[in-house]
This record gives structure tokens, sequence and C-alpha cells, in this order.
């Protein structure tokens, strides 16, 4: 699975590069998670560049927020425009207190969620494996909390505010075995049966599923916000610290986009507007999903997925995906 993709991979990685960002900001509130590092915080510098008046840094680490943030101000030369929130995607508390921050605000007009874990290694957190616990659970949980803000937003300043979900073109090499599983999370959540060596692509399958399926169901989300999901290309990141092997750090070095060029993709997301409504994301222009999301099995899986997605979310937060309807 995915084979097919593989031209357009090494045609975007070798021959695309996004363009940098150059659209004005000011009075934007803009919430990045996972920013500290890596893409979230090379878009979070962008932002501040392009004049947005608050950018919230969501990470695990305060202390390596509060880093982020002076190497920003530093090199943008702007004080005043960065804030260090804590947000652990490991814990559903933390997520539900972050997002209950978040709606004190006086406006929210981009959140990205670009917060995410890339591992080998079987771990539970909270009630399911890590990686399904922070890529996908605490995603979407967060992302249906902070939704009344971004409604409010949209009313009070007659604004399309934006929810964009950072996936990957990985979701592409996957073929998601787990899908004819009589039940997928708990297929996933099995120590016996988890492929982890597959487990990043399969987290981000389900996002774009989870997505695609929301869209579907909930046509008139779409006045009140834009939702999408972007991939950023093969970028250098603290995602990839696990890898060891010499021949693939040697590939990374030839093929991976500069972290700052990966980041202008978000930016652009967050930018994009209407026309990205439900729609993925790369290069910077709607592309298809992948063979799998886009053929014959794809409707039934998506609301597979996301049907079960649903009940671990209203088990975490009984009420939370009214919100979609609202």
């Amino acid at each position: 699975m995915g084979f097919a993709h593989l031209p357009q991979f090494f045609y975007s990685q070798f021959a695309v590069t996004p363009p940098k960002p150059t659209k004005d900001c000011t009075g934007k509130t803009v919430i990045i998670t996972g920013a500290n590092v890596g893409l979230g915080k090379e878009a979070a510098r962008h932002y501040v560049r392009l004049n947005a008046e608050r950018v919230i840094i969501a990470c695990r680490s305060s202390e390596k927020g509060e880093a982020a943030k002076q190497d920003i101000e530093q090199s943008t030369g702007r004080k005043g425009a960065i804030e260090v929130w804590q947000l652990d995607l490991a814990s559903y508390e933390s997520v539900k207190q972050f997002a209950k921050r978040v709606n004190t605000l006086p406006r929210v007009d981009i959140m990205i969620e670009n917060a995410g874990i890339s591992t080998a290694k079987y771990s539970l957190a909270e009630d399911n494996e890590s990686t399904i616990t922070v890529n996908v659970v605490s995603t979407f949980l967060l992302a249906l909390l902070v939704i009344p803000k971004l409604r409010e937003t949209a009313s009070k300043y007659n604004i399309l505010p934006t929810l964009t979900i950072v996936s990957s073109e990985v979701h592409h090499f996957t073929s998601f075995p787990e899908r004819k599983a009589s039940s997928i999370f708990s297929t996933l959540n099995s120590k016996e049966e988890a492929r982890m060596a597959d487990r990043y692509n399969v987290s981000k399958f389900l996002e774009v599923v989870s997505i695609r399926e929301i869209v579907k169901e909930n046509p008139n989300l779409g006045e009140q916000l834009t939702l999408n999901f972007v991939n950023p290309g093969w970028c250098h990141s603290e995602l990839m610290r696990e890898i060891s092997n010499h021949i693939i750090r040697l590939i990374q070095l030839i093929m991976c986009r500069t972290t700052e060029v990966g980041s202008r993709t978000l930016v652009d997301a967050g930018l994009r507007g209407q026309e990205s409504h439900g729609k993925y994301l790369s290069d910077c222009r709607v592309e298809k999903c992948s063979v799998l999301v886009e053929g014959r099995e794809g409707p039934e899986i998506q609301k597979r997925v996301w049907g079960e997605l649903r009940e671990k979310l209203e088990k975490i937060q009984p009420g939370v995906t009214k919100v979609l309807s609202a």
C-alpha cells in the first residue's frame, strides 16, 4: 500500500518548496500545540513575524517552552506576543484543563494541533497505547473542547476561525489491516497485536478518516469554522529522535525539508480559509488522500473509526461530541 504515491512523494521532497507566508495576522490569536520545538516552534515564529497579537505555545515542558519563547523573541525582535501554556496530551485531565483555559480567552482565530509522538515502543497512556492516546484521542478531545470558543470568535468578530490538525502523507503508506477487526481500537491497543513499526502511519490515517467523517456528518460546521488537515512533508524534526539506523539518517539528510520550510505548510493551513474545509492540504494546496481513504472501502472505514472514537470521547467527557451539531 502506498507505492503509487511514491512518485508524488519524491517530487514534493525534491522539487517543491512551499512559499514563505506573507499574510498579515494583526489582531489574531493563534494557538499551536507541540510548539516548543520543530515544526510548531517555526510556525509560531512565522506567526509572530506576521504580527499576530497573541501566539500561545502549548507544550509539556514549561521550561522548554520558555526557551522557545526567548529564541523566537530574539529572532523576530518582538516581545510580549508569545505565551507558554502547559499541555500534556498523554493526560485527558491536562487536555480538559488546557481547553478550559482556552475558553477564557477573548478570541481564538487559529488553532493548530501539531503535537504528536512517534515511537516503536509499546506503552500505555490513559486507556490506550500511547500513540493512539496522544495523536488521536487527545487530539480530537482538544479539538471538540475548543470548538465553542472558535464559534464564539466567529460570531463576535464576524470571521471564520480555523482548526488545523497536522497529519502526514504517511497515511498513504499503511494498509490499515486493523480495519478488518471487530473492534478497531481494541485491536490497536492490544500489546499482542500491536504493529508498532506501522503505528505512527496508522495514527495519521485515523486522523484523516475521522476528520472526513466529522465533516460529512456535520455539513453546517463549515459555516462556523474551517476544519482542515495538513501534511508538512518529510522534515527534520524531533519525531525522528528514536531512529538510529544510519542509512535512514543519511536519507533524511538528503531528502528532508528543513523544519522552517515544513512549518510554512502549517501557517498556510491556518490561513487558507473556507476553501480548505474538510480538505487534506499538501505543498500548500488541496490534494487527494490515500487510495484506501478515497476508494471503495473509505466511507465505511471512516464511519467505523469515527464511531468508535466518538464513543471513547463521550466516555472521557460526556456530551462533548454534541458541539459538532450545535
